[in-house]
Parts: C-alpha cells; structure tokens; sequence
C-alpha cells in the first residue's frame, strides 16, 4: 500500500492554492472554488485542498512535509512573507520541525527527520 494524497478543507481556496504554492508545492488540478490538487515536489504523493462550509471544531488537521534542508527553506518562506508559530528546532522525537498554519488553520509542520523518521531507537522490532 502507498499513501497517494491528503485532502485538507478550506473556506477559500484561492488563499490557499497561493499559500501552498509558496510551499513548493506545484499546482496540477485546478478546478476553483471547490477543489485543488499538488504534486509534492520530492516522491509521488500528491496533496488537495476542498472547498467546505465550515472548518472541523479542535485540534484541526497536522500536514508534514519533509525536507532535507529545513532552516534554508523555513528562511525563504520568511522572506516571502510566511509568519512561522515556531522556528526551526530540535525535537525529543530526533527530528527537527518549524511550524506554522495554512489560511483556514490547518497545522503545517516542515521538518527533517533523516533516518529517524521511519528508523527511530524506539521502532517496534520486526519479529
């Protein structure tokens, strides 16, 4: 089985479709206003954005997306004027992470994780 996309809700697409653009992610469906669709720029996972009437109640959604040189990419997505909750620091999970929130509120969290991503000290040993 391979993950194929994440789908995330949004009041107003055209905020978003900009907004994860900026990301680097690039634009392969465009069907405004209900829907979006992305190529993730590493793999060949893919990433939509639908269009709802409201957004879910709580914690909301947490995306990850994963990249090698993570403070070089959190500075260009500064200077292009995109607001970070969190810059890029070490976690106690052995990834380092900088976080910030797409426009209707969804948690974003680039970060790198290198071998520990899916080979951390704690993985459940196949038997």
């Amino acid at each position: 089985m391979n993950l194929n996309q994440i789908t995330v809700p949004s009041l107003d697409l055209t905020k978003s479709v900009s907004f994860y653009k900026k990301l680097g992610l690039k634009l392969i469906v465009e069907a405004l206003p209900h829907y979006a669709r992305f190529e993730c720029p590493d793999g060949n996972s893919t990433f939509s954005i639908h269009l709802c009437d409201k957004l879910p109640i709580g914690d909301g959604i947490y995306v990850y997306f994963e990249s090698e040189n993570l403070d070089n990419e959190v500075e260009r997505l500064v200077q292009e004027g995109l607001e970070f909750d969190e810059l890029p620091n070490d976690k106690r999970w052995l990834w380092r992470e900088a976080r910030l929130k797409d426009p209707d509120g969804n948690q974003i969290i680039l970060f790198y994780g290198g071998e520990n991503r899916l080979n951390p000290p704690w993985r459940i040993k196949n038997e």
